[in-house]
């Protein structure tokens, strides 16, 4: 009887960790595609499909990836993300990508993808990259990457890339949802419409409240 009880603990711990496993992805595929409806006043989680009847060859197609971005802005990078409203033929595939302009020392600010973990590949240039694991380690985790190196930024963690040297770079990004999201953290914490209150920030950054006031004025 003991040992029945262990074989049934240990499968439904099995059963347990698989499901939250399922639940860490997009949902799969039940069908050779579904290419988005961006005409349908249907919501979902996602994109409702196309009628197969009317899908074509360009939901699956995109050109101009190797245009160099626009890197004038403040930090000096720009990221062209390729998702499901790219290319509709991305829709429940559970994968979309992103191509990185940086200037010299340009930026991409620390920030989250909630949805996706990311894998990045530099093709010109270096970058310094890292993330910085949750609470309460915080441990920072960092790498010269050159041409033909790859890194992975888990899902969740804070992550950046910046441009050391005195050329452009140049980066393509994979990451494992057709909408990973994005949540870069100063814009969010100190361009958030309405502010958050400099009370909360001061004491949250330990700083005073006009500190606060000018960074939020930045954003």
């Amino acid at each position: 009887m003991a040992s029945d009880l262990s074989l049934l603990l240990i499968v439904a711990l099995v059963a347990a960790l698989s499901f939250s496993q399922a639940l860490a992805r997009d949902p799969g595929a039940l069908q050779d595609f579904c290419v988005a409806d961006s005409m349908s006043k249907v919501i979902v989680n996602g994109f409702t499909c196309k009628n197969p009847e009317l899908v074509k060859v360009d939901d699956f197609f995109l050109s101009g990836l190797n245009v160099p971005r626009s890197t004038m802005n403040k930090v000096a990078s720009n990221v062209t993300l390729i998702n499901a409203n790219i290319i509709p033929g991305l829709n429940t595939l559970g994968i979309s990508m992103a191509r990185v302009d940086y200037a010299p020392r340009g930026l991409n600010p620390p920030h989250i993808h909630p949805r996706a973990t990311e894998l990045q590949t530099v093709l010109e240039g270096s970058l310094y990259v890292g993330f910085i694991t949750s609470n309460p380690e915080n441990k920072l985790v960092t790498k010269v990457l050159n041409k033909g190196d790859v890194f992975v930024f888990p899902q969740g963690l804070i992550h950046f890339q910046f441009n050391l040297g005195r050329t452009r770079a140049l980066a393509m990004s994979f990451l494992s949802s057709q909408n990973p999201g994005v949540i870069t953290i100063a814009n969010t914490i100190f361009g958030s419409k309405p502010n958050i209150s400099d009370d909360i920030l001061s004491k949250a950054f330990q700083v005073d409240k006009k500190t606060i006031d000018w960074i939020q004025s930045q954003f």
